[in-house]
C-alpha cells in the first residue's frame, strides 16, 4: 500500500510537470509567433514605407525637371500675352483698311474761316473728353436733319458742325454724311476746348478745371462753347434738336427767344461779332464763370442769357423783354411761338400722329422749331410714322430723312 502511495504521488508529481512544461512550451511558441508575424508586418509595412519615401527620391530630379522648363513655361505666357497685341493691331488696321477715315480739319487753322456774323453754328459735345483721342463723327438722323435744315434755308450763310469730341470722318459708307455733302455750305470741323477758348475771358477760369466737375459735362460743354463761339465769330447759334423752317437772314443782329414768361432759352440765338452783340457774349463769359453750378442742368446756359438779358433790359420780366423791345437797347427778345412754340412738357406732340393737325397749327408761324431731344431721343419714330416731326422732316431736310433708313 505504500508501493502504491508513493507511486501515485510520483505520477501525480510528474503529470503537474509535464503539464507545467507543456504550458511553458506553448508561451515560447507564441511569442515566436508574435516575432515572426511582427516580423512579417515589418516586411509588409516596410516597402509600403520604401513606396513612400521613394517619391521624394526621384522628386529632386523631378524638380530638377520642373526647374529646367520653368524658363520655358515664362516663355509661354509671355508669348500669350504677346499674341493678342499683334493680333489686336491687325484686327485695328483691318478696321481701318474696311473703313478709312480722314481727319477733320481744326477750324481754327483750316484755310476757310467762318465769316463773322455770316454763319450758323451747331456743337457736337458727345464723347468729349479731357484728353483728346481718335473717334469717329456720329451724327443722328435728327442731327443731321438740324444740319442741313439750316443750310437748306440759308444758302449765303456758311453753316459750321463743330465736334469737340469727334476727330475723325468715315470717307464713305455713311449714308447721313453723305447727304449733308451734297449742301456746298456746310463745313464739318474739329475744335480743340483748350485753344479754343484761348484769348477769351474764360480761358483763366477754363484751365481751372472747374468745368469737368460737372454731373451734366456735355451739356455745360455745350453751353461753354455757344458762348464761346459768339465772341469769337458772332453769327447764329443753333441747337442740334432743331428744324430750320425759314431763311434766318433777315433776322436782327442780336436776338434769343423766350422758352416762357419765366425765363429765356439759348437753343436759338444771334449776335453780333462787334459791337453790342460782342458785349453782350462777353458778359455771357463773365456770367457763366461767376454762376457756374455743376450740379444743375440748365444754370449754365438758359440761365446765363436771363440774367445778362435782365441787366440789359433793365427789367427781370420776360413779358416786357418781349412788348417792349425798346427797354433792351437793340436785344430782341422773341416770343416762344417764333422758337419753342411747343413747349418741353409738351414734346410728345410732335411725335403722336393724333396730334399732328394742332401741332402743325401751332408751328405755322415759326421759324425755328426745337424738338426736345433730352425728352425726345428714347422715342424710336419711324420713317413711316405719320407725325408733326416726320411731315417736317420730308419738307425741310429732305435729303437726310431719305437717308435715315427705317428710323428717325
Amino acid at each position: 500500500m505504500k508501493v502504491s502511495r508513493s507511486l501515485t504521488a510520483v505520477g501525480s508529481l510528474a503529470l503537474i510537470l509535464s503539464i507545467v512544461f507543456t504550458y511553458k512550451w506553448m508561451t515560447s511558441n507564441q511569442k515566436i509567433v508574435s516575432v515572426k508575424t511582427s516580423d512579417i508586418t515589418k516586411e509588409h509595412t516596410e516597402p509600403k514605407n520604401t513606396t513612400k519615401k521613394e517619391p521624394p527620391l526621384p522628386e529632386k530630379p523631378t524638380q530638377k525637371k520642373t526647374n529646367k522648363p520653368k524658363k520655358p513655361v515664362k516663355k509661354h505666357i509671355i508669348k500669350r500675352r504677346a499674341k493678342p497685341v499683334p493680333h489686336q493691331l491687325k484686327f485695328k488696321t483691318k478696321k481701318l483698311k474696311r473703313i478709312p477715315a480722314i481727319p477733320l480739319l481744326d477750324v481754327l487753322k483750316a484755310k476757310n474761316q467762318p465769316r463773322p456774323g455770316q454763319s450758323v453754328f451747331f456743337h457736337e459735345t458727345t464723347n468729349f473728353r479731357r484728353d483728346e483721342k481718335i473717334q469717329l463723327i456720329q451724327l443722328t438722323p435728327r442731327e443731321a436733319c438740324a444740319i442741313e435744315s439750316a443750310a437748306l434755308h440759308n444758302p449765303r450763310l456758311t453753316v459750321f458742325v463743330l465736334f469737340a469730341g469727334a476727330t475723325h470722318r468715315i470717307s464713305s459708307g455713311d449714308s447721313l454724311i453723305k447727304a449733308l455733302s451734297q449742301y456746298k455750305n456746310i463745313r464739318l470741323r474739329h475744335l480743340n476746348v483748350w485753344n479754343y477758348a484761348a484769348g477769351t475771358p474764360i480761358e483763366k477760369w477754363l484751365k481751372g478745371g472747374k468745368l469737368f466737375k460737372s454731373k451734366f459735362l456735355f451739356p455745360h460743354v455745350s453751353d461753354l462753347l455757344r458762348y464761346i463761339t459768339l465772341y469769337k465769330y458772332g453769327g447764329f447759334y443753333l441747337d442740334l434738336d432743331v428744324v430750320v423752317l425759314k431763311n434766318l437772314e433777315k433776322m436782327p443782329p442780336n436776338f434769343t427767344g423766350a422758352e416762357s414768361n419765366r425765363s429765356l432759352a439759348c437753343g436759338v440765338m444771334k449776335m453780333s461779332s462787334t459791337g453790342l452783340g460782342h458785349k453782350l457774349a462777353s458778359q455771357c463769359l463773365q456770367d457763366l464763370q461767376a454762376n457756374y453750378d455743376a450740379n444743375i442742368w440748365g444754370s449754365n446756359g438758359p440761365g446765363v442769357i436771363t440774367r445778362v438779358a435782365k441787366k440789359q433790359c433793365s427789367t427781370d420780366s420776360i413779358h416786357k423783354m418781349i412788348t417792349n423791345p425798346k427797354r433792351c437797347k437793340g436785344f430782341k427778345v422773341y416770343d416762344p411761338k417764333a422758337f419753342y412754340a411747343i413747349h418741353w412738357l409738351q414734346w410728345k406732340d410732335f411725335f403722336q400722329p393724333n396730334r399732328i393737325n394742332i401741332t402743325m397749327k401751332r408751328i405755322s408761324k415759326s421759324s425755328v422749331i426745337h424738338v426736345w431731344n433730352k425728352f425726345s431721343r428714347g422715342w424710336k419714330l419711324k420713317t413711316k410714322d405719320n407725325c408733326a416731326y416726320t411731315k417736317v422732316a420730308k419738307s425741310h431736310c429732305p435729303k437726310t430723312f431719305a437717308a435715315a433708313g427705317k428710323f428717325f
